[in-house]
């Protein structure tokens, strides 16, 4: 069988062969099924190359070439005789975008290729027909350099421009292929997504472009030497992003050799000594830093390359084999300098497998605590605890476990036993195995492990500065770590409350008091700090912390006190919530049956002198209304729980009214009895006051108490769900509330309105100030829950219309209309664009003076608005795109109108343009109603479409 190359060279001839007419002239190839088939087979070939270039050049004339990638561009849609360089890449599907970048590399590849010498070829015997097929063949080839080199300027800018995309892109692929051979109507689409195709990712696109880039502007440099920095930009480039993704990637190859010899070259070429190209790798670096005395430099550069392993063991040897030589000479500033990189070399050659040093053991003969501080540093950052394998974490382990086995220094022991990576690295039997083997050296060793019998019993370590203990429970999450530091710190002093030794630890009042109450000073500074640390962690969403410190704490105040057993328990509770809505719930996965049953407990409980925080209360209605267990809010929840607890009240309320909608008039009961309990939270409460002048004012309270709660609580209970119906309801009804209004002039839509009362008794009690601020905050967090609801956005563009902010009103609504029409490609619902939202879509274009469009939406409404759309046509100061939009008119009076206006005003080149519009056989009135109406529907889109890329 041929080799897959050879197999394009075939197509493309068969496919190439000129035809004889009947007269014996030779005529161009044929464009019929057959050749078209064998171009899509040449083409099928190259893309199961994957379109490498490397392969195609070298198996493949410069004709050939030249034809498969005009093949390919014809095909990706690219329209002949269109200069690349007018062409934004971005606007174009990502396959079509990467074709003309394949063209364009292939083009100065080509030029670079052949100012190169080439070896000729010892002839073989001489054929005529051979030597005459490679004469046309030599001829072509110079043909087609000619037009690349006359285009070669318009090839750099579109690759420079490439650079700019940084966007990953698409190449076809055999399956894209044949879907762009099949019929128009059977693709819908497929190959002009952005998933479509082989996936080539931005860093790997600017990769090549850059290098070919660079090669380009380096053959330039021959007759024009300035242009070397940009060759030597390209290719600095280049290396840094084959270091990114590395030199193995599937989709390009790229000689790293050649690319050497180019950066070296341009190095010297190019005038400056000091700029990036001198500092490109490491090693380079290293030499500068040495070289300069630079040695704070040097130390980091060992520091970083601990992460990534790069520097061969060898070379680190080396460098510190030189320092050492200089600090041996006399420079006794070397000796801190020798030290660093001889730690940061020890870790890097534990992280590798390797044995410790002789130099480290020497130069730790003499630990002191800036050596064990900065050789923990090291460790700290030469491992990434997330991202590190077990067996990197087990050598680390095993390198600081042996290390406090061979230290005499208690106080050196404590420093590294007590850090944060120890801690992390050592689980708690191998804690507590080091401990043992620590106390038959000595017994006064006390190490961070979780005690045998009782945490009590672990004696103290007086030896330890009590300020340096503080700042260890200050940092400490590790539940053990804190009762060994606290046993530690209440063994050297009995006169301090350590539960005050920071601002931040924070604990409610109603637990406060109950826990300062603990009689016992080293039980009762436990609890605070284990409850306040949680409290902070469940804040920061910490929850794998907070759940240790909230256990630790639970299985501690289980041994002496009920009330605070429940307390925990409740705290629990509420951190099983929290973790459950960041984790499983967000994808939406339903929450397990024991955790519901648990939400129910809680709201359910009676047990007495429990002090109890109001926000789990809340989050527990706010989880039953979430998961939508309305069934048990409406009929199962014990009716003293409503009539004491306002948040279950509100819960009831608000799942009864989801239950029964849409539901006829009679079932609307329950969504009375809610109007009325939030038209009470937004009540104030009237006073009157006497002033000094004698006369009576009036003053409101803006945070009444008439209600079952204020209004800022009911807003944060609200903002705590996310079930779209609940959201939905909560918004209709303050949608009707800012409605009903006396003074209101631009009413607001919402769904489901129509379930709430159209008036309310006492109107001057209501705070509609604080009714339209709600409204505002309501919206703007639903749309952070679901920014695609079109409901929702309209009445965020409502609230823009009503308040005069007509461009944002206009983004809304026609971003309502794009979320449920697959952006304008199909109806948008009648529901969505009623009458009423197309009529402010008007005045917002009047009041903004694009009066063309104006003329164009009047033509959506059910019956088309000619007044509206010849006034808006008068006018001649529109600023808008005018006769570009008349190719979005189907109403053909409103073409009419437009034709007598500009002929009227002497505007020929407008009335022309009318008329053209109006010449369409789609818009003739004597097609039948079909054809009329996707006449409209097509108009419809391409102006919708148009207008969303104005206000997006």
């Amino acid at each position: 069988d041929p080799p897959p190359v050879q197999l394009i060279v075939q197509f493309l001839e068969q496919a190439s062969k000129p035809s004889v007419n009947e007269q014996n002239q030779v005529q161009p190839p044929p464009d019929n099924k057959r050749n078209r088939i064998l171009k899509l087979l040449a083409l099928k070939v190259a893309a199961h190359l994957k379109w490498d270039l490397d392969v195609l050049e070298k198996s493949l004339s410069v004709p050939v070439l030249n034809m498969l990638l005009n093949e390919l561009l014809c095909i990706s849609k690219v329209p002949p005789g269109t200069k690349h360089v007018d062409v934004d890449l971005s606007s174009l599907p990502p396959t079509t975008a990467m074709a003309i970048l394949l063209y364009n590399r292939w083009a100065i590849r080509t030029i670079v290729q052949s100012s190169f010498p080439v070896k000729q070829v010892k002839p073989g015997p001489p054929q005529l027909n051979v030597m005459n097929q490679m004469q046309q063949e030599k001829e072509l080839t110079e043909n087609i350099l000619k037009v690349l080199k006359e285009q070669a300027a318009d090839s750099i800018l579109v690759l420079e421009g490439a650079l700019k995309l940084n966007k990953d892109l698409y190449v076809h692929t055999i399956r894209t292929l044949d879907l762009l051979a099949m019929e128009p109507g059977m693709v819908n689409g497929e190959t002009e997504s952005s998933t479509a195709g082989l996936k080539i990712s931005a860093d790997e696109i600017q990769c090549q472009v850059c290098y070919d880039l660079g090669a380009i502007y380096f053959q330039q440099g021959s007759t024009n030497p300035a242009v070397h920095e940009n060759a030597k930009e390209k290719f600095f480039k280049t290396k840094e992003l084959i270091a990114k993704i590395g030199s193995s990637s599937l989709h390009f190859t790229i000689d790293e050799e050649r690319l050497a010899g180019y950066c070296q070259a341009c190095g010297v070429l190019t005038s400056s000594s000091d700029d990036a190209s001198q500092q490109a790798t490491p090693y380079s670096q290293i030499h500068s830093c040495m070289k300069s005395g630079n040695y704070q430099d040097l130390v980091k550069i060992f520091l970083e390359d601990n992460l990534t392993l790069s520097l061969p063991v060898q070379f680190r040897q080396s460098i510190l084999r030189e320092l050492f030589q200089k600090a041996q000479q006399g420079n006794d500033a070397l000796d801190e300098v020798c030290f660093k990189v001889c730690v940061c070399n020890t870790v890097c050659d534990v992280l590798q497998g390797q044995t410790v040093d002789i130099q480290f053991c020497q130069l730790f003969l003499k630990p002191t605590k800036e050596k064990i501080d900065y050789l923990l540093e090291v460790c700290s950052r030469s491992i990434n605890l997330e991202n590190a394998s077990e067996v990197l974490k087990r050598k680390m382990a095993a390198f600081l476990k042996n290390l406090c086995l061979g230290l005499e220094d208690l106080q050196l022991v404590f420093m590294i036993s007590s850090h944060e990576l120890f801690i992390k690295l050592l689980k708690d039997d191998e804690r507590k195995l080091l401990v043992d083997q620590m106390r038959k050296r000595s017994p006064r060793i006390n190490l961070c492990t979780k005690p045998v019998t009782s945490f009590y019993d672990i004696p103290a370590s007086a030896s330890v500065n009590i300020g340096q203990l503080e700042h260890q429970l200050i940092l400490s999450v590790d539940p053990w770590r804190i009762r060994q530091i606290l046993i530690e710190l209440h063994g050297m002093t009995s006169e301090r409350q350590f539960w005050t030794v920071s601002n931040k630890w924070e604990v409610p009042n109603v637990y406060g008091n109950v826990i300062l109450g603990i009689k016992d000073n080293l039980t009762r500074d436990l609890v605070y700090i284990l409850m306040a640390k949680g409290l902070h962690c469940c804040a920061i969403k910490d929850f794998v912390h907070a759940k240790q410190l909230f256990a630790a704490c639970l299985e501690l105040v289980t041994e002496f006190s009920p009330k605070l057993r429940q307390v925990m328990l409740n705290e629990m509770l509420l951190l099983d919530i929290y973790t459950h809505e960041a984790g499983p719930g967000v994808s939406g996965e339903r929450p397990p049956s024991d955790l519901i049953s648990r939400v129910r407990g809680y709201l359910e409980m009676r047990v007495p002198d429990i002090p109890l925080r109001q926000v789990i209360a809340e989050e527990c209605v706010a989880f039953l209304l979430n998961w939508r267990e309305n069934e048990y809010l409406t009929m199962q929840v014990p009716l003293p729980l409503v009539q004491t607890n306002p948040y279950v009240k509100l819960g009831q309320l608000l799942a009864a009214t989801c239950k029964e909608l849409p539901g006829p008039k009679e079932s609307r009961r329950t969504a009375k009895d809610l109007w009325e309990v939030v038209v009470q939270i937004c009540s104030v409460s009237n006073q009157h006051k006497r002033g000094n002048d004698g006369r009576v004012s009036l003053i409101k309270h803006r945070e009444s108490t008439l209600g079952i709660m204020y209004r800022s609580e009911l807003l944060s209970f609200i903002k705590k769900l996310r079930e779209p119906l609940v959201l939905t309801t909560i918004l209709s009804l303050f949608v009707k509330l800012h409605n009903v209004r006396e003074d209101i002039v631009n009413d607001i839509a919402a769904e489901h309105i129509s379930i709430w009362p159209s008036s309310i008794p006492n109107l001057q009690s209501v705070d509609f100030e604080a009714v339209a601020v709600t409204v505002k905050e309501l919206v703007s967090y639903a749309l952070t829950i679901n920014a695609n609801n079109h409901f929702w956005l309209i009445i965020q563009a409502d609230i823009y219309f009503a308040t005069n902010q007509y461009s944002a009103a206009l983004h809304y609504y026609l971003q309502a209309g794009a979320v449920c029409s697959d952006f304008f490609n199909k109806m948008v619902p009648p529901d969505v664009y009623t009458d009423q939202v197309i009529k402010r879509m008007i005045k917002c274009c009047s009041l903004l003076n694009c009066h063309t469009q104006v003329a164009i939406l009047c033509q959506f409404l059910r019956e088309v608005d000619y007044k509206t759309a010849f006034k808006a046509l008068q006018e001649q100061n529109s600023h808008d795109a005018m006769d570009s939009y008349y190719e979005y008119i189907w109403d053909v009076t409103i073409l009419e109108y437009l034709t007598y206006l500009h002929h009227k005003r002497g505007e020929t080149d407008k009335r022309q343009i009318a008329i053209k519009a109006i010449g369409q056989t789609e818009l003739n009135a004597s097609n039948p109603e079909e054809v009329l109406q996707l006449a409209a529907q097509r108009r419809k889109k391409k102006f919708l479409q148009a207008m969303a890329k104005l206000y997006f």
